[in-house]
C-alpha cells in the first residue's frame, strides 16, 4: 500500500455526503465532568447577571 498522493483516490458525493452524516451522528458523549462544568459555568453567570442587576438598581435608588 502506497501513501503517494497519485494513488489516492477523491471520494463521490455520495461517499462525502456518507461522511458528513456520520462525523455529525458520531459526537464525542459529554462526559460527567463537563456536564457540571457546564452546570457550573451557567450558574455562575446567571448569578453574576443577577448581582449586577441589584447593583444597577441600589444606585438608581435614591438613599434617604
Amino acid at each position: 500500500m502506497s501513501n503517494r498522493i497519485s494513488d489516492r483516490r477523491t471520494p463521490t458525493a455520495a461517499e462525502r455526503e456518507a461522511l458528513k452524516v456520520f462525523r455529525d451522528t458520531v459526537k464525542a458523549p459529554v462526559s460527567e465532568h463537563e456536564r457540571a462544568q457546564q452546570a457550573f459555568h451557567a450558574n455562575r453567570e446567571r448569578l453574576k447577571a443577577e448581582r449586577m442587576a441589584r447593583a444597577a438598581a441600589a444606585k438608581q435608588k435614591p438613599k434617604a
